[in-house]
């Protein structure tokens, strides 16, 4: 089979980033695979480009390149096609809206996979017809506001499948949205087997990773810390990650590591270039989010020999969390059950050790050779099923681009409207 991704920005860092290279490389063995990034800003991709996978771009944001598109005029006008609803909306002109359709209208593949809603949105409206057309979701339908939400449930209709991170996120597009005929399957996100060794739970160490953000709850983490120090001082906490972009969750953190006494037990550590290497100097990992759209964290630190324990909160970590086995799940925002759980298997060596080999052997379900295949299965059938844009599939979408049409001239009307308001009162 063809297969082509399209992705945001392939020269960037984050987890859509990582899972597409991931799969992308593990489907290259056996496929013709390519990676399409919309944007591209530096020369070489942050993340390392994955092995055996063309990758190219449409729109070139590099300023001593000489196909820099920064200046193109279209640039600076705002995207019609990619929705507003989603959050990358100002990132995209009609520069974007041109290049992405001149591409989706060329292109030479079988199935074609968008990695987030505005891009899905373009391959719904755009790609050919006899293109199996099937969108990622990395979020949750939960996350999406409103706006998103009814333009996901209206344009999603006419492609062949959606695929979500976790089964609860399935069930929400299968329960809350009409998107008869399409396909909707929750596959995880892999990580690859670590090239270190697993931790040998000698070192008294828990450790975090993750954006110093307001939703992982590390406040709940370091109060819970706190508790955990009161009855075993000999071990200590590293939390991995950086800063928001005002630096405030950071300097807050900062202050409460100090106001609970704890700056020889807490350490804020900064981002690490290999975070796997870190994982295996601990002994035991933490989660305290209030919410997870999956929890790659998770993941990688039960690849590296780690029991988890982790906050139940929406949606990935009791589907990836065994409870009492391989890791434990806590209340969401209940520092004491956090310490509660820490404290048991930092006292009990041998409940570690064996919770920490549960976790090591379980995790292998999310190694790229399974959750490729996993892709791989529902790609082939779709493609032996034949896209929809076939016989009744071909009316069914008719009917729907004209609908879009009417939809668009609305909400066209609607911004219009909005901005005419907007200019009357800057002038009152």
């Amino acid at each position: 089979m063809r297969m082509s991704f399209l992705l945001h920005n392939a020269y960037g860092i984050g987890g859509t980033i990582r899972t597409t290279f991931n799969l992308a490389e593990e489907l290259a063995k056996r496929h013709e695979v390519e990676i399409v990034s919309v944007f591209r800003h530096r020369d070489d991709p942050t993340m390392g480009a994955p092995a055996g996978v063309p990758l190219r771009h449409l729109v070139d944001l590099r300023r001593d390149s000489p196909g820099y598109d920064g200046d193109d005029p279209l640039a600076a006008r705002p995207a019609k096609v990619f929705p507003r609803g989603d959050g990358r909306h100002r990132q995209y002109s009609r520069l974007t809206d041109r290049r992405i359709a001149a591409h989706l209208a060329a292109l030479d593949a079988d199935v074609v996979i968008g990695t987030r809603p505005g891009l899905n949105v373009h391959i719904a409206r755009q790609a050919p017809r006899g293109v199996v057309r099937v969108a990622q979701e990395h979020l949750t339908l939960d996350s999406h506001g409103y706006r998103l939400k009814r333009e996901v449930g209206h344009r999603y209709t006419v492609l062949d499948a959606v695929t979500t991170v976790t089964e609860a996120d399935a069930r929400a597009y299968r329960t809350r949205l009409s998107l008869p005929g399409v396909r909707i399957e929750a596959v995880p996100n892999s990580v690859p087997a670590p090239v270190v060794e697993p931790s040998d739970q000698s070192a008294k160490w828990v450790v975090a990773a993750g954006r110093l953000t307001r939703v992982k709850r590390y406040d709940v983490l370091i109060e819970a810390f706190a508790e955990v120090v009161a009855a075993r001082p000999d071990w200590r906490l590293r939390i991995y990650g950086s800063g928001d972009a005002t630096g405030n969750e950071k300097d807050s953190l900062r202050s409460l590591v100090a106001e609970r006494g704890l700056n020889d037990h807490v350490f804020l550590m900064g981002t690490a270039d290999r975070l796997e290497a870190e994982w295996a100097k601990g002994s035991i990992a933490a989660v305290t989010s209030s919410l997870e759209s999956f929890g790659m964290t998770i993941v990688e630190a039960m690849r590296c020999g780690l029991p988890v324990v982790s906050t139940d909160c929406p949606h990935g970590p009791g589907e990836i969390i065994e409870d009492g086995v391989d890791g434990r799940l806590v209340p969401v925002g209940d520092a004491h059950a956090v310490a509660g759980a820490l404290l048991e298997l930092i006292g009990d060596d041998e409940l570690r050790r064996r919770t920490a080999r549960a976790a090591l052997a379980s995790s292998a379900r999310f190694d790229p050779s399974v959750i490729a295949r996993r892709h791989e299965e529902l790609y082939t059938a779709l493609v032996a099923a034949g896209a929809r844009a076939g016989g009744a599939g071909a009316v069914r979408e008719a009917w729907h681009r004209g609908r879009s049409s009417l939809y668009d001239a609305a909400y066209s009307l609607r911004y219009v409207a909005a901005e005419v308001i907007r200019r009357k009162k800057r002038r009152g």
